[in-house]
């Protein structure tokens, strides 16, 4: 298809009190891209996420997912073609490892029929692709949270959708696991995937994204490369001053933003 593989025009969302998260948000993604949402806390990056996973509606604005509203998808189609990895688990399901990422296979498969084979061998896979097959034996209440985080991963990996949502990806993880993660996040896009990123980290939202959406009280207030999102004109009016900005090897194109210490 041409045209984007998931958009959102206009969104508005407000939570109970009333609080709003989302104020005219804009976002469409394409098949090969690799989107870095930024912004500051509260800034609605996460709600954005869950409303492109159809998981909140919102208040007005719509989401189109191959061209078509997302709500005239059943679950199980939607399911085929978005898939979301949450920052954490409200609740730690008491299962093995490798039955949970092989619970993200539940939409190929037809109603009162078994996981095949070749079900086995997609979260196989998506579990080493994700550096956790050696985790497939233990319980998920057994996880520490950055092992956690990579298991999140895997079942989404193993949904095999076209559209990849991810949020907060390397949070809780080591620095060679983020770099494992984030290569392999691009990879996907490279092989034609719509992956989308929620990310605090603008230095490795610099390194791997081909396009950042910065979030600001709701709305998307920059959108582009790295090299034309990343600079103190349109970072400093969000995030304040305090940010030291460089760019790796002096290419303007591959740009670092860090926190930077105020004066004492």
């Amino acid at each position: 298809m041409s045209g984007p593989l998931v958009s959102a025009r206009g969104l508005a969302f407000e939570y109970p009190g009333p609080v709003r998260a989302l104020c005219g948000a804009r976002l469409e993604v394409e098949s090969g891209e690799f989107v870095f949402v930024i912004g500051p806390n509260g800034s609605g990056k996460s709600t954005l996420l869950r409303a492109l996973a159809g998981l909140v509606e919102p208040q007005s604005g719509e989401v189109e997912l191959e061209g078509r509203r997302l709500q005239a998808w059943s679950p199980r189609e939607r399911a085929r073609r978005v898939a979301l990895v949450p920052q954490y688990l409200p609740a730690l399901p008491e299962v093995l490892v490798a039955d949970f990422v092989l619970s993200g296979r539940y939409a190929h498969v037809a109603r009162w029929t078994a996981l095949t084979a070749g079900d086995q061998a997609s979260a196989a896979r998506a579990l080493a692709d994700c550096d956790a097959a050696e985790l497939a034996c233990r319980g998920m209440d057994e996880l520490s949270g950055g092992q956690r985080q990579r298991v999140l991963v895997a079942r989404a990996l193993a949904q095999e959708a076209a559209v990849l949502l991810v949020d907060e990806p390397t949070s809780a993880l080591d620095p060679e696991h983020q770099v494992q993660v984030l290569d392999l996040l691009a990879r996907l896009a490279r092989q034609g995937r719509a992956v989308v990123v929620v990310s605090h980290d603008l230095n490795l939202a610099g390194q791997y994204a081909t396009r950042l959406a910065l979030l600001s009280a709701g709305r998307v207030v920059a959108d582009g490369p790295p090299g034309r999102v990343l600079v103190r004109e349109v970072l400093e009016p969000v995030y304040g001053a305090r940010l030291h900005y460089g760019a790796w090897d002096g290419d303007p194109e591959r740009p670092f933003v860090l926190p930077r210490r105020g004066s004492a």
